[in-house]
């Protein structure tokens, strides 16, 4: 018989530590397995005595007591410690091995960039051999049409590593073969060591041609970027093109340790050509400047040559502002004797001819030496009427951009006719130089075409900054001599025919007058005088020490007065 106030009552069977059997607080009975009958609904819902509630599980563990409260309170503070440091352990692992594994990946991107960028270096370029596939130069392979220009040696000693301490400006007219003998001598390197790209007057543009030189992503495919507050894009295409040399010194400073012992040591050469494309404005001129200074410091530690190659004059006006090591090779148009076997190499090689040297000549007096000219020249089979269709293309590019209006011009075209007076005056004073020039043919040299020197040029023109834009549009070229002409042979023979139009003298006297009323007319101001007395009149007289006049307003006095007096 259980202790009174137990709460305990047999349920049938069981041993005396209430295992098997029922218990009951209050009116509420559970049942044990051997009792099915004595099973009650809402068994797990236990009425409790006192302030103590058990659970189902633990009602043997004290003979059927509540546990102390002093247990109780540390079996939820233990559970409760052990939660939080399983928690805390998890989120330093899960953390922790997320930030080892960043940081491997970002140590592994950063090689594998300097790794692309070196493989950039490595012989069999492809972009040289689309680039020689495109201006039909057999890659790889002896070519014995090749037209040598003089310059094809110091142009070939530089790429190839030999001519070092300086960076290097090409320039001359378009189509004088710079290009080509760039390519020519990357070729005979097969390209090692050497990277060239195209400019181009959009900065985004120019940033994406060198990442694809340099084999360089601008860190647009670095995972690490979704994890960053600024994006690798939320920046401006000059820090991108910055970031980009950045990581070629380090490229240059890798491939010069790997020369050590050898006697010398060869730098990296970047050919950037078409520099004349980069526009003449704000960005432009940054843009000029950041190439400037690297070429500068790179020249300096001969780490990277820099070869810049450009059409324009402008661009050497700007280098030269702040050149410590450039040199500049100036590439013209060919002697006549070099033209002449020129031509002879392309006819040979379009259509396995030999022509009569007189035809050769005839040729070289209407086109002059320039390779393009020549070439095109050596694909016709009507040789001569090629060379009157360059002349006319030339004359009319001319006319087009720079025709005179007469006198009978609107003042709105103003501005224009004063570009394209200012370049028919020119064109007119290179015709008379000729004529008071002594010869203007060399039997050996060829075509002596005359020219100005700059400040002349412009003297000439009464404008300062007219001259450069005509030496874009490859109407008058700048020589690094500072020289102004004709940009070409057919140019010039274009300007003597334009001269030589019936009463063009008289057409472009008219258009300058007509320009000088229109100033004029400008610069006057009409003064109108109103609401004068009768008989009155302003007196207008010069300030003494003083610049203007001085204007009064003087009334006649009436009869009366008069006859008083």
């Amino acid at each position: 018989m259980p202790e009174p106030g137990s709460g305990m009552r047999d349920g049938g069977g069981g041993d005396g530590n209430g295992s098997g059997k029922a218990a009951a607080f209050g009116d509420t009975t559970v049942g044990d397995e051997d009792n099915p009958g004595s099973d009650i609904e809402g068994a797990e819902e236990i009425s409790c005595t006192g302030t103590y509630t058990r659970c189902l599980s633990g009602m043997g563990q004290y003979g059927g007591q509540p546990p102390p409260p002093h247990e109780d309170r540390e079996t939820v503070a233990s559970k409760m410690w052990e939660s939080a440091a399983t928690s805390f352990a998890q989120i330093v692992v899960l953390g922790g091995g997320f930030a080892l594994a960043g940081y491997i990946y970002h140590k592994f991107y950063k090689q594998m960039v300097l790794a692309k960028m070196s493989n950039a270096f490595e012989p069999g370029d492809p972009v040289l051999d689309l680039a020689a596939i495109g201006r039909e130069i057999p890659p790889k392979e002896p070519n014995d049409h090749w037209v040598e220009r003089p310059e094809q040696h110091r142009i070939d000693n530089i790429v190839a590593g030999i001519d070092t301490g300086h960076y290097h400006l090409l320039i001359g007219e378009k189509g004088t073969g710079k290009s080509s003998m760039l390519l020519e001598a990357m070729r005979k390197i097969d390209g090692q060591g050497a990277a060239l790209f195209e400019a181009h007057s959009d900065l985004e543009i120019f940033r994406i041609r060198l990442g694809k030189a340099l084999d360089y992503e601008f860190h647009e495919d670095y995972i690490g970027g979704y994890f960053s507050e600024r994006g690798p894009r939320d920046t401006t295409a000059l820090l991108d093109i910055e970031r980009a040399l950045n990581k070629l010194e380090k490229v240059a400073l890798r491939h010069r340790s790997s020369q050590t012992g050898l006697p010398r040591k060869v730098p990296l050469i970047l050919i950037i050509n078409g520099m004349h494309l980069i526009r003449d404005n704000e960005d432009g001129r940054d843009l000029l400047e950041l190439l400037q200074q690297r070429a500068e410091m790179w020249a300096a530690t001969n780490l990277v040559t820099m070869v810049f190659n450009s059409d324009d004059y402008w661009i050497y006006e700007r280098f030269k502002q702040l050149a410590a090591r450039m040199e500049v090779t100036s590439v013209g148009d060919l002697q006549k004797e070099q033209a002449i076997s020129a031509l002879q190499k392309y006819r040979l090689r379009y259509f396995q001819e030999r022509l009569p040297y007189d035809d050769l000549e005839e040729v070289y007096d209407r086109v002059g030496g320039r390779l393009t000219f020549l070439n095109r020249v050596a694909k016709s089979k009507e040789m001569l009427r090629t060379c009157d269709e360059i002349k006319e293309v030339e004359k009319q590019w001319f006319l087009n951009n720079c025709w005179i209006l007469g006198q009978e011009m609107d003042d709105d075209v103003m501005d224009q006719q004063k570009w394209a007076s200012a370049a028919m005056v020119l064109a007119q004073a290179l015709v008379d130089l000729e004529h008071s020039m002594e010869s203007t043919y060399d039997p050996e040299n060829g075509h002596v075409v005359p020219s100005f020197k700059l400040h002349e040029a412009m003297q000439i023109m009464t404008r300062t900054d007219f001259i450069r834009e005509l030496d874009r549009l490859n109407i008058f070229a700048i020589t690094s001599d500072a020289l102004v002409r004709a940009s070409s042979v057919p140019m010039h023979l274009a300007f003597k025919e334009i001269c030589d139009f019936p009463n063009f003298r008289v057409h472009l006297e008219g258009t300058l007058d007509r320009i000088n009323a229109i100033e004029s007319l400008g610069r006057t101001r009409e003064l109108v005088a109103k609401d004068l007395v009768l008989g009155g009149k302003y007196e207008i007289r010069g300030s003494k020490g003083e610049k203007g006049i001085e204007v009064s307003l003087k009334q006649k006095e009436e009869e009366d007065d008069e006859k008083k007096d």
